[in-house]
């Protein structure tokens, strides 16, 4: 079995048990995932933060302090224009609003509960930046964003953005015998005999035979729930990002740890006595070679001259905002603007 610092061999249901960096490991067919939590303050008239940010390394600010973080914005927290190709990214946000601008020329807000799925694709550009709305309390921040990788054949495949909803996302419940509770949020795949909304039409979880789920968990104290049994070529993580403890069988898991699980077995997962919050991310492996430098994923190092060379001659559709780091007016709400004018309100 492959060695790696953090690992514990344990029982076979469990293969892997690590303790959570940043970002967290995956495994194909994800490429990364990003945990972010940061206790914004309140914002000031530019939706920024309203305190000073002397001190920081404005531009490339991820130390955490003061309980937040700057990352590559200046004034507003986020990040400014950037551009992606030959992936997905999944923008699970559990609490907190995000501004989305592409160079498609789409534009929207989306938060507290709300996904996000981008198919780069042949490339776009687009900001993630973090509005601070409230000027009277503070504005937390939390999100997961999930790194899903393209075949080699959808690589090229034409960008699209999608919405999915919070109102509009399925969500189960299952109740262990002294009736506490587990609740899955569907943001793909299946559970309980309820299935999530369709992603995006080039994606690896567009086809239900990938088996691609990501789950976002919350179990009561003393709640029990079971994974099913699924594939045994499918790779399956779980990620206990809050809470205390809880035992996979008969193994005991602290929290932010990820857990390697079995894909052909029944995972009964049994918490302890906080209330637990975890991410599960599954699916058939793609099985390609994978070349990844910084912004662009493709299949060979020459795929990746290629897409450096391609965005400088064109950026990607080029960049239709007046500035890198857009933010939508403060009153604006959850909404969405595509590029062929269709609008969504929520």
């Amino acid at each position: 079995m492959e060695a790696f610092k953090g690992e514990v061999e344990v029982k076979s249901k469990i293969i892997k048990i690590q303790k959570l960096g940043f970002p967290w490991e995956t495994e194909d067919p994800f490429l990364m995932t990003v945990h972010h939590k940061d206790a914004y303050p309140p914002g000031n008239d530019e939706q920024g933060p309203n305190v000073s940010l002397e001190g920081r390394n404005l531009g490339e600010d991820f130390t955490l302090r003061d309980g937040f973080r700057m990352y590559h914005g200046k004034t507003v927290p986020g990040f400014p224009v950037h551009p992606h190709r030959g992936f997905e990214t999944v923008t699970v946000v559990l609490e907190g609003l995000i501004d989305h601008f592409d160079s498609y020329g789409s534009v929207g807000r989306f938060g507290n509960g709300d996904v996000q799925w981008m198919t780069a694709g042949k490339g776009a550009q687009h900001t993630e930046m973090f509005p601070l709305v409230n000027q009277d309390k503070g504005n937390p921040l939390e999100f997961f964003q999930i790194w899903l990788n393209l075949p080699a054949k959808d690589k090229f495949a034409d960008p699209e953005y999608k919405m999915l909803w919070a109102e509009d996302i399925p969500e189960v419940q299952s109740a262990a015998a002294n009736g506490q509770k587990t609740s899955v949020r569907l943001v793909s795949g299946n559970a309980m005999g309820q299935s999530s909304l369709e992603p995006n039409a080039a994606s690896w979880a567009n086809d239900k035979n990938h088996h691609v789920g990501i789950y976002v968990i919350h179990m009561e104290s003393e709640a029990v729930y079971t994974l099913p049994s699924v594939s045994a070529t499918m790779t399956r993580n779980l990620y206990y990002y809050q809470g205390e403890k809880l035992n996979i069988d008969e193994t005991a898991i602290e929290t932010y740890h990820r857990v390697k699980l079995a894909g052909d077995q029944e995972i009964t997962i049994t918490n302890g006595s906080s209330e637990s919050y975890l991410l599960l991310l599954e699916g058939e492996p793609i099985q390609e070679p994978v070349a990844a430098y910084g912004p662009f994923v493709m299949n060979t190092e020459q795929e990746i001259r290629e897409a450096f060379k391609d965005y400088q001659n064109t950026q990607f559709g080029g960049w239709p905002w007046d500035r890198p780091d857009p933010v939508n007016k403060r009153e604006s709400g959850r909404f969405a603007r595509h590029a062929d004018g269709r609008v969504e309100k929520r």
